[in-house]
């Protein structure tokens, strides 16, 4: 990518009385990549974002958007981001589009390309076929939606999320998550804070783990499961040679292991969804004859479990 991040974060400190909150934390976000920053609650991820958006006087460190340094006293950063809180920010007495039509105002926008972009953004969230119902008559899940068209009003260079799909149905979760993918393929950067690792593996180009304040790694999801020494596995269920077949699986390249069971074989890969093909034809020309695949493929669950000792929600 060239040209600046749209979020470069450098030595961020913020502590709150004896507690501090985040310890020094280094990260970038490109333009039209989705971040995510994927821990438990109270690692310090919407601590991070506050201050990204200006909300929040950091301690220490820097932050720039768009190459321009950013703190609560400054206009032109803020301007080109979009936030959209845990909290729902929406009127229950206005309907969908009218709460769309006051927070445009707000954002500076009126007449034509006011009416223009509240249609746009009620295509994104799929509210378009409720966007004359008062708010108090949503699910939980629709309010999520409107409160990221909220966000996406201004057309904003940056996207923030924090948390968006807590508390919501999975039907709607799944709305929430589908809103997002569409938006990362935009062109915006999207800066996304969950501690739902299967989100971030769905909507992530990359991934800052977090813990306790501190940034502990970061990368693509391969990346970070390579940083552990994590492999695929593959296991084939069946009959005949199975001895045969495990010798001869052995002596692929990017096979590690191969472990005999009872009717089975287990093989450890560096990756499975590009082998299995080949590995499928070298047992049957082995002399196996395969009955059943299984795929398990290490993710950031476990990476979290090995970087920091516990688990993703402890």
């Amino acid at each position: 990518m060239v040209g600046d991040p749209i979020v470069e974060v450098t030595g961020l400190r913020k502590r709150f009385g004896d507690v501090e909150a985040v310890r020094g934390i280094d990260f970038r976000v490109e333009v039209g990549e989705t971040y995510g920053l994927l821990g438990p609650n109270g690692a310090g991820k919407t601590t991070t974002i506050s201050i990204v958006a200006g909300l929040l006087r950091r301690d220490a460190g820097e932050v720039k958007v768009a190459g321009m340094p950013m703190d609560i006293d400054t206009a032109a950063p803020r301007a080109l981001i979009g936030l959209v809180p845990q909290e729902l920010a929406v009127y229950p007495d206005l309907t969908g589009r009218e709460n769309l039509r006051f927070f445009g105002k707000l954002y500076g926008l009126s007449g034509a390309s006011l009416r223009r972009r509240v249609e746009e953004v009620l295509e994104v969230i799929g509210l378009r076929d409720r966007a004359d119902d008062r708010v108090d008559e949503y699910s939980g899940g629709m309010k999520r939606r409107l409160n990221i068209g909220i966000g996406l009003l201004h057309e904003p260079k940056l996207l923030i999320l924090d948390e968006p799909t807590v508390g919501v149905d999975p039907q709607s979760r799944n709305a929430i998550l589908e809103s997002v993918e569409a938006l990362s393929a935009s062109g915006r950067g999207v800066l996304y804070t969950t501690h739902y690792m299967e989100e971030a593996e769905r909507l992530c180009d990359r991934v800052g783990i977090i813990d306790e304040g501190r940034l502990v790694a970061e990368g693509t999801r391969r990346e970070l499961i390579r940083l552990v020494g994590e492999r695929d596995r593959v296991r084939l269920q069946g009959s005949g040679n199975l001895s045969g077949a495990a010798d001869a699986l052995g002596r692929l390249d990017g096979v590690g292991d191969v472990v005999a069971a009872d009717r089975s074989l287990e093989v450890v890969t560096v990756d499975a969804a590009r082998l299995l093909p080949e590995l499928l034809a070298v047992a049957t020309e082995a002399g196996m004859a395969v009955t059943q695949v299984e795929v398990s493929q290490p993710d950031l669950e476990s990476v979290f479990l090995h970087l920091t000792g516990k688990a993703l929600r402890d």
